[in-house]
């Protein structure tokens, strides 16, 4: 092993765990944040665990999101108080316990624009001064998120420049959590839960899934064994009713746009634009890493069979163009679009013949006849509370002891140290908000590992180098599209791609 000690995800380690898999307690299905989340609170607890992916970390809907750690103000503004004040104060745990390097407050503006309805305005202000009092509630500092208010033209603009001056009335400002990238929070979890004894085993289809167990085949040599486990856990989201039984979803296609910062004049905050005619629906703009802004959500129904790489529809994105043009000084074009992406969320079927905006996102635990315990719905906030509501569920309905209660809300992942040791860590800030108290391992060695791997990249050969040898990437697209974003820019992708196979030559 490495210097990264027992936290280091690479094939080597992988083939070594899946040739001397026979048994473990906890059998997790589904690479995701939420099976990531239950492989760290189970291994925690002293249970021995393996997690299968038939693809990779973060293959599904855990990096499509809009990459907002948030405090549900789209939940409270439906009546959902008891989901909004869950993902408060899961929030607050991610910000300043398990994950601060990833996570950081951002804020959001949202300008009272000629088209917007009082009623519109008057429900986002509601919505603001609700998330303040959740915040509290969630103990939440000021220190990390400052209370919304009422902000005039001339400071908007300061945030966005780029927005439409005639007839805006102000507007409102509060600070909720982005993250630097939600892929690479599953990495990090993936990573900590190694670090605890956890087998994380990608590209590893699971077949024949009992609550006893299950068929596991190696998607790289074809290779495949049996396992057993005391508890079967069925975290794959929107491909849950393919593993167990009883099941019933109605997935929703979230789309979103990558965009260029300049189309945006340098944006430096979360730009929410209402949806004419729509009292609770909002188009967000979206500060990302590497001079990109991402531009969403829809919300739509997604009926039929479920592809492992979603598609934006032309409807999708002349929607989301259309809705920011309105509040922009010069058209957002196709022209301008980097790229597109689109995930779905597995939302429970309740039967209701109304759009998935309306289906609550709570999750969900449901336990099959033959015993595997399988867990929907939620969001990326509230993965942990997921993970351990499932588990104690799992653990309620076994005969396995287990000596300890969940302890995830108290142990940081990979990387991460408050604000003050992280504002202290002799690295560049990029390399920092990705790697937190490990970057200067990430870049040590010769100076041309930090050199960018292409002209117009900002991504270096030495974060190729740390994806292979400790983050578990084992083919050019796990670097391309889950360790790094490079892949969200097909042009980009054509650009890095030799230096990716110069890497793995190299590992």
């Amino acid at each position: 092993m490495s210097t990264f000690g027992n936290a280091s995800l690479n094939a080597a380690r992988r083939t070594r765990e899946l040739e001397t898999l026979t048994a473990v307690d906890v059998l997790v299905i589904g690479g995701g944040v939420t099976g990531a989340g239950v492989a760290l609170d189970a291994a925690a607890r002293g249970l021995s665990v393996a997690l299968v992916e038939k693809h990779d970390l973060a293959f599904g809907t855990s990096r499509w999101s809009s990459k907002l750690v948030h405090g549900g103000l789209r939940y409270l503004a439906s009546g959902h108080v008891g989901i909004a004040y869950e993902s408060a104060v899961e929030r607050g745990i991610l910000m300043k316990t398990t994950a601060p390097h990833l996570v950081h407050p951002v804020p959001q503006i949202a300008p009272w624009l000629p088209q917007a309805k009082f009623a519109q305005a008057a429900l986002l202000r509601s919505a603001f001064l609700g998330g303040d009092v959740l915040r509290t509630f969630a103990r939440t500092s000021d220190d990390y998120l400052p209370h919304s208010r009422r902000v005039s033209s001339a400071e908007l603009l300061r945030y966005a420049p780029t927005l439409r001056p005639e007839g805006m009335r102000g507007g409102f400002l509060t600070w909720d959590g982005q993250l630097y990238d939600d892929a690479r929070l599953v990495v990090a979890i993936a990573r900590t839960a190694a670090q605890y004894g956890a087998r994380i085993l990608t590209h590893v289809a699971a077949t024949e899934v009992t609550g006893h167990g299950a068929v596991l085949v190696d998607q790289l040599t074809g290779g495949r064994l049996s396992v057993d486990a005391r508890i079967v856990i069925n975290a794959t989201g929107i491909w849950a009713d393919q593993v167990a039984s009883g099941i019933k979803l109605r997935p929703s296609r979230g789309t979103h746009l990558v965009l260029p910062q300049s189309v945006f004049g340098g944006l430096s905050a979360v730009l929410t634009v209402p949806v004419p005619g729509e009292l609770r629906r909002v188009v967000m703009a979206i500060p990302a890493p590497d001079d990109r802004v991402y531009v969403g959500l829809t919300d739509e129904d997604a009926p039929g069979p479920v592809s492992d790489v979603p598609q934006a529809t032309d409807a999708e994105i002349d929607f989301l163009l259309d809705t920011i043009s309105a509040a922009v000084q010069e058209p957002v074009t196709r022209a301008d679009l980097i790229g597109t992406y689109a995930g779905l969320r597995p939302l429970l079927d309740t039967g209701r013949h109304s759009g998935t905006a309306d289906i609550s996102r709570r999750h969900a635990v449901i336990t099959s006849d033959d015993g595997v315990v399988t867990i929907v719905g939620g969001k990326l906030t509230t993965y942990r509370r997921m993970a351990e509501d499932v588990l104690d569920t799992a653990l309620d309905q076994s005969d396995v002891d287990v000596l300890r209660r969940c302890e995830t809300h108290r142990i940081p992942l990979v990387g991460a140290a408050d604000r003050v040791h992280l504002a202290a860590v002799r690295a560049p800030a990029r390399f920092v908000q990705r790697y937190g108290v490990e970057a200067p391992q990430v870049i040590d060695g010769p100076p041309e590992l930090r050199q960018p791997i292409a002209p117009g990249l900002r991504t270096t050969y030495a974060e190729l180098r740390f994806a292979i040898r400790h983050e578990g990437a084992l083919t050019e697209d796990d670097v391309l599209d889950r360790r790094t974003r490079i892949g969200l820019s097909a042009a980009d992708r054509e650009l890095a791609l030799p230096a990716v196979r110069e890497a793995f030559a190299a590992v």
